[in-house]
C-alpha cells in the first residue's frame, strides 16, 4: 500500500495541536514511532520541518512507501490575522529557509486545492482560508504540501482551527480537475484562491511577482518551466491584473517559450457549489 504521510514537528505548537486533533478524530494503530489509519501514516520529528531534508527516507527505511507528504505547521505573520493556509514548497531563488537554492519539490495540486476548498467552507468565521505561494523548504523527493494555522501563538493553540485542518486532511474530496501553475500577485495569492474556489481547476506551484521581478528573461523562463514540470502540467494562469502591461507581455512570452498554454478562467467550468 502507498501511504499519505502526515508530518508533525514536535517543535511546532500548531503542528502538535493538529496531530492531537487527528488522533481524536479517528482510530490509529501505533507501530513503533508511527501511527497508521487506512492509507495514512503520521510521523513526528523533533526538529522544525522546514529543515527536514529528504524526510521521506525515514519512513522508507521502515518499509513504508509514502506517495506524498502533508506537513502540519504553524504560519507566522506580523499581521496576526487568523489564517488557514496551504502552499507548495521550494525555492525559486535562494534557500533562506530550508530546501535547496533554485529547486522545487513536486506539488500535489489535487490534494492541496481540495484541502483549501474544504477549509473555505468551514464555519469558523474568525479565520480566512487561502493559498500561499511556493516558498521555503525542506526539499523532499515526493510531492508535498504545507497546511498551516496562522498567524500567531493565539491561533496556533486554537483547537477549533486544528480540528478544521484535521477534517480537511481526512475528508477533503480530491478532484481530477486540470492542474495549473499560477503566476503573479503577492505572497497570499487571493486571486488564485478565488479561482480555485470558483472553477474546476487545481493549482500547483504559484510564482509571485517578487520571485521574478529582478531576473532576466532566461531565468524567468527557467522558473516557469520548473514550476510547470513540478506541478505535472502544461497550463498556466497569469494574474495579469496584478501586473503592468509590459510585465504581463514579458511573462506571457516566457510562458509561451516554454510551450505552456495560458488559460482563461472564463473558459473553465464553474464548480457546482459556486455556480
Amino acid at each position: 500500500m502507498r501511504y499519505k504521510l502526515l508530518l508533525c514537528s514536535a517543535a511546532d505548537t500548531a503542528s502538535v495541536n493538529i496531530k492531537d486533533s487527528l488522533i481524536r478524530t479517528k482510530e490509529w494503530e501505533p507501530e513503533g514511532e508511527l501511527l497508521f489509519s487506512d492509507d495514512i501514516v503520521i510521523m513526528t520529528i523533533p526538529e522544525m520541518h522546514i529543515y527536514a531534508e529528504n524526510v521521506e527516507t525515514k519512513v522508507k527505511e521502515a518499509g513504508i512507501d509514502a506517495k506524498e507528504i502533508i506537513f502540519l505547521s504553524r504560519h507566522r505573520s506580523s499581521s496576526g490575522i487568523p489564517t488557514l493556509t496551504v502552499h507548495p514548497i521550494g525555492n525559486f531563488n535562494d534557500a533562506e529557509l530550508g530546501g535547496r537554492p533554485r529547486t522545487l519539490t513536486k506539488a500535489s495540486p489535487a490534494t492541496m486545492t481540495a484541502m483549501l476548498r474544504m477549509m473555505m467552507t468551514s464555519n469558523i468565521s474568525s479565520f480566512q482560508a487561502s493559498f500561499e505561494v511556493t516558498h521555503h523548504g525542506p526539499y523532499v523527493g515526493i510531492p508535498a504540501t504545507f497546511i498551516e494555522i496562522g498567524s500567531s501563538e493565539a491561533q496556533w493553540n486554537n483547537t477549533e482551527a486544528a480540528d478544521i485542518i484535521a477534517d480537511s486532511i481526512l475528508n477533503c474530496e480530491e478532484k481530477n480537475f486540470p492542474s495549473v501553475i499560477g503566476i503573479g500577485g503577492g505572497h497570499y495569492a487571493p486571486r488564485f484562491t478565488e479561482v480555485a474556489a470558483t472553477y474546476e481547476i487545481n493549482f500547483g506551484h504559484m510564482i509571485p511577482e517578487y520571485a521574478y521581478k529582478d531576473v532576466n528573461n532566461e531565468e524567468l523562463a527557467r522558473i516557469i518551466d520548473d514550476a510547470a514540470k513540478n506541478s505535472c502540467t502544461k497550463l498556466a494562469y497569469i494574474h495579469k491584473r496584478s501586473m503592468k502591461s509590459d510585465t504581463a507581455r514579458r511573462v506571457t512570452d516566457a510562458v509561451t517559450s516554454c510551450n505552456i498554454e495560458v488559460i482563461d478562467p472564463k473558459c473553465l467550468t464553474r464548480c457546482v457549489e459556486r455556480s
